[in-house]
């Protein structure tokens, strides 16, 4: 067991939000990051179709890890080809009350309810200027819980971060800020995208996060709106964490209120992933998230459509090294089926 590894099992014994904040600490100081990157197999490089970014690796860091972008550059050490801060509002603000983060650890999955805590865009700019690390880095932005005019916090959250981001990422998905997946519904969606296409003057790419509890009819008003007056945008992360409840849980936290994620979120977020790939035809950028816990599981994100992959939950399980195990692992899933790159495996299953 390396330092690092023992180091994540001791985490494990504090509480959950104890343990993150323990966690970002511990990697501000550098304890346990490597020294150097681990290289990924050159057969990970990919060029995404429609953003044009470059990744080492298609195996990215999901927002909700690095709320404030105070660790990018530890986190790339650890064989991320990209990482994603966030999600990151106008004004700071404290989130919910605690306790508000739950190990569901018979079911490897998470619940959390935490409301977009965050120090707010001055301290996340600051940061994100000061960062001149190997892989990109995409800043996530959400709209203050108490906010008037949701809209104007996220045409203020992309101003701000994106002349200094890869790329920009709109959350409207988080299921802990009340009405806020409001903003997947058409006629709202139609307004938000025409206003955050004339605020993203940096001309950066531009992801939509999207929730994984949609219904045949959300996709399809979400397909229409992304080609109308979304067709700016590069692509679409699919998806956030789910307010389902599988009967298959077993924790006894499987009841709290909030969002889970995790093993539990993997066969529903790839299901609605294929839908955005089916209908979208490869006309967008798509990041598949949701319970990737193994190189298996990206893989299977990738041939059911996504261009590339993230995660975050799986750590709290797998530890640090899970992506660079997942780097490992995809090599070999590809040229078993005969794959010389990783776009030839892209959508495959459908």
């Amino acid at each position: 067991m390396s330092l690092t590894d023992l180091g994540a099992e001791i985490v494990k014994l504090l509480p959950p939000e104890a343990a993150h904040t323990a966690t970002i600490r511990a990697l501000k100081l550098r304890l346990g990051v490597p020294l150097n990157p681990p290289v990924a197999d050159p057969v990970l490089e990919t060029v995404l179709p429609k953003s044009g970014l470059k990744l080492p690796s298609p195996v990215g860091l999901a927002a909700g890890f690095d709320k404030n972008c105070d660790v990018p550059d530890a986190m790339a050490k650890f064989g991320f080809g990209f990482v994603e801060c966030g999600t990151v509002t106008p004004r700071p603000q404290p989130g919910n009350p605690k306790p508000r983060l739950f190990r569901l650890s018979e079911d490897r999955a998470v619940i959390n309810r935490m409301g977009f805590n965050n120090a707010g865009l001055d301290y996340f700019v600051r940061n994100l200027k000061a960062y001149h690390g190997e892989v990109p880095v995409g800043a996530n932005v959400g709209a203050n819980k108490d906010s008037e005019d949701r809209i104007a916090d996220y045409v203020t959250g992309i101003e701000a971060v994106a002349p200094h981001a890869d790329y920009v990422t709109i959350n409207i998905s988080s299921p802990n800020t009340p009405g806020l997946r409001g903003l997947q519904d058409r006629a709202s969606l139609e307004a938000l995208l025409t206003a955050c296409g004339a605020a993203d003057q940096a001309g950066k790419p531009v992801f939509l996060k999207v929730a994984p509890d949609l219904d045949p009819q959300a996709i399809t008003d979400i397909v229409d709106v992304v080609r109308g007056p979304g067709a700016w945008l590069s692509g679409l992360i699919v998806s956030n964490t789910t307010l389902a409840r599988p009967d298959t849980l077993k924790s006894a936290h499987r009841s709290e209120t909030g969002g889970l994620s995790g093993a539990p979120l993997m066969a529903p977020s790839t299901d609605i992933l294929s839908a955005f790939a089916r209908a979208l035809k490869g006309e967008f950028d798509l990041i598949g998230a949701g319970g990737i816990a193994s190189a298996a599981d990206a893989y299977a994100k990738i041939r059911a459509g996504a261009n590339a992959v993230q995660f975050y939950s799986a750590m709290v399980y797998e530890g640090p090294g899970l992506a660079q195990n997942i780097n490992k692992g995809l090599p070999v899933l590809l040229s078993a089926d005969g794959y010389s790159t990783l776009s030839d495996a892209v959508g495959s299953a459908l």
